[in-house]
Parts: structure tokens; sequence; C-alpha cells
């Protein structure tokens, strides 16, 4: 079933194993029914009760009546070159969300979204410019999962490629629209769901949450689900960062760092991976790179290098190649794990940095940069 007109049933999409537990008591019925239906619902990607076989007539018909699963409807999908998949995902009160399938080898990364559009105005990314709608529900987030998993999955039995149709993802990252951790209440549930054995059955090292610094709830996402963290610094100073990521205002980059430092430390093989988009001539020396280097140390963690992914109005430029070398050079020299990410999907506008939606904004930030554009 797809998002469309708002309902009276309860939508079971985004409850979590413990929340489902919860709703099946409230109806007098065993908590292990929450068990039974998870699997049909996320290994198997039923939107239909009637053939859960193992759950009785008549609680069937009661969930049929009750309750529902109920995503976003895909409304439209690109395809890049380089086997880069984009889609867009209409909720019921008509914003879009976007999500992308970034295949590497054995690796099917999906790339989610969290929120309709963006609070934050991160200079260099077009998701900002949107302005922000809202929050997304639990059942939106695990939504785009479910819709895209059932999708692959079709596809994969119909090529006759059963192992793929067990497995379509690999990976899971909440690094699409919006910033995760300013909605955490609703992303928990989903995380929770991905690492999951009767759900989707991630590890916890194949599920990335990624902020651009929220301290406090860097925390509570490691007290609530224990998963992988990415962090967007993009720079290694405060006065820098305040201009790139106005967030550092309220969360300074020493402030951030000891976060990180508690959550890589806080469990066995835990590490957070530090983004870094490269702004030509903004944040790409290698004077930044060693600086960058002396304040991650003691932090169990590893750099990716993102060459700057251009988009209309953006007033950044992409580094020269030589460039984003030597700054990843100077930093493997200091002894700092590093990547240089290459662009997925920028030919369809779904790389990183790049997704926009379709965004009931309500904070107008959407219109201000167009007008200060046109003048």
């Amino acid at each position: 079933m797809s998002e469309r007109a708002p309902s009276t049933r309860e939508n079971l999409l985004g409850l979590d194993r413990r929340a489902l537990e919860a709703w099946f008591a409230a109806r007098g019925e065993r908590p292990f029914r929450a068990r039974q239906l998870l699997p049909w619902v996320h290994r198997r990607g039923l939107g239909d009760f009637a053939p859960m076989t193992d759950l009785g007539k008549a609680l069937r018909a009661r969930l049929a009546a009750e309750a529902e699963l109920r995503a976003p409807l895909v409304e439209a999908e690109q395809r890049s070159a380089d086997g880069t998949r984009k889609w867009l995902l209409r909720l019921a009160d008509g914003n879009a969300v976007e999500a992308v399938l970034i295949p590497d080898g054995g690796r099917r990364t999906l790339c989610v979204s969290s929120q309709v559009g963006c609070a934050l105005n991160c200079r260099f990314c077009a998701t900002a410019r949107q302005g922000f709608g809202r929050n997304l529900t639990r059942h939106e987030i695990a939504g785009q999962v479910w819709a895209v998993t059932r999708r692959l999955r079709a596809e994969a039995l119909a090529a006759g490629d059963a192992a793929l149709a067990a497995r379509p993802l690999t990976n899971v990252v909440l690094m699409g629209m919006g910033e995760p951790l300013l909605n955490l209440e609703e992303v928990l549930p989903v995380l929770r769901l991905l690492v999951d054995d009767l759900a989707y059955g991630l590890s916890r090292r194949r599920v990335t949450v990624s902020t651009a610094g929220v301290v406090p709830a860097i925390e509570r996402l490691a007290a609530g689900c224990d998963v992988a963290l990415a962090v967007s610094l993009h720079a290694p100073d405060d006065a820098l960062r305040d201009e790139l990521v106005p967030l550092n205002r309220k969360y300074p980059v020493g402030e951030l760092l000891e976060a990180c430092r508690r959550y890589a430390a806080g469990a066995p093989q835990r590490s957070v991976t530090f983004e870094y988009v490269l702004l030509d001539g903004v944040n790409d020396s290698p004077a930044q790179a060693r600086l960058l280097a002396r304040r991650l140390e003691g932090i169990r963690c590893k750099v990716n290098l993102i060459p700057f992914n251009p988009f209309p109005g953006a007033p950044y430029r992409r580094p020269p190649a030589e460039r984003v070398d030597a700054f990843r050079d100077a930093l493997l020299r200091a002894g700092v794990r590093t990547i240089t990410r290459r662009p997925r999907g920028d030919d369809i506008d779904a790389a990183c940095g790049q997704l926009v939606g379709r965004v009931r904004d309500r904070t107008r930030r959407s219109r201000r940069m167009a007008e200060e554009a046109q003048a």
C-alpha cells in the first residue's frame, strides 16, 4: 500500500519490535505476534495481511480492519550512468523526499531522508536551499527502505537472482534530506528495525546516521541504538565552520569532537566517519589538512573526502584533482585513515549535497535565496 489519503487505521510500518509487541498487547494479543508479523512485512515486503498464513484468520481480519502498511508513493525514478538510482517519494501532504541507491561491487547502499528539506543552512548543500518543511514520521522513514527493498526484490526475482532477492540491501545510511539527530525520536525505531534479525537484519556497522553536529543528540543516539556515526565536519576551525555549517555557532568544533571521542570510545570497534566536502580555495589547503589531523588525534575515526558536487546557484567550485590529492596525502602522512569518495550519481543530481525533493518551505529560505540570486 502506498501513501495517499489520510487513514484512520494504525500504520505498522515504522513500529520496531518492542512497539509492535505493545500494539498487540493493547488489543489483548500475545506479544509474540510481533515476531510473526515482522518478517512478513520487512523480510518479504508484504503490504497485505491476508497471505500471512501463520496468523489466524480472525487476527488477519482484525489487522486488515485496524492496521495498514502505508509507505510513501514512488513517483519518479532516475538512473545514472554509473548505476546509481534515485527515487522521488511523495508523502500524503504533497511534500516529496528523495532516496538514493548506490551500488558498488557487492555493496548496495540506500541513502534515505529524515526530514522534508533541512532546518540547517549549510552553504554548500542544495537541500539547505529548499528550506525546511517538517520532520518525517518513523513510518515515512521506514517506508523509504520498505518501498525500495520491495522494488529491488521484485526486480531480482524477475531476473532469477534469488541471492539478490534475499538481500537487496547491504547498507543503509541516513544521509539524505534533513538532519537525523533533529528528528531522533522518529529515527531511533527505524534504526532498531534495520538491525533487527526479524526485519532487515543489517549489521550495526552497516547502518549509519549522519549529523552536522547536534552534540546532545549524539549521546542519546549511543544510548538508543548502537550504529555507525558520520559527522559532516568540513572545516578544522570554528571561524570557517561557522560560515559553512551555521550549527557550529551553537556546538563548536572542540565540543563536537569531544562528543565524537566519547561516541567512538563507548563500544568496542566503534568509530566515527568524518565527512569533509572539499571546496576550491576555501577549506582544501595542506595547512588545513594538517590542522584537521591534529584535531582528530585520539579519536578512532576515518575521513571521507568529498570533492564538492555543484548545483545551480552554488557559490563554490570543486577543487582540481591535484589539490584533492594533496589534501588527502597530508592526512595520510599524519596517520589519519582517509578515503576520497568519487562522485556517484551526479549526472542525476543524486550525489552528496544535491538532493532536493519537493518541499513546502516553512522557513521561506528558498524564496530568500532565489531573491538574493536574482539581485
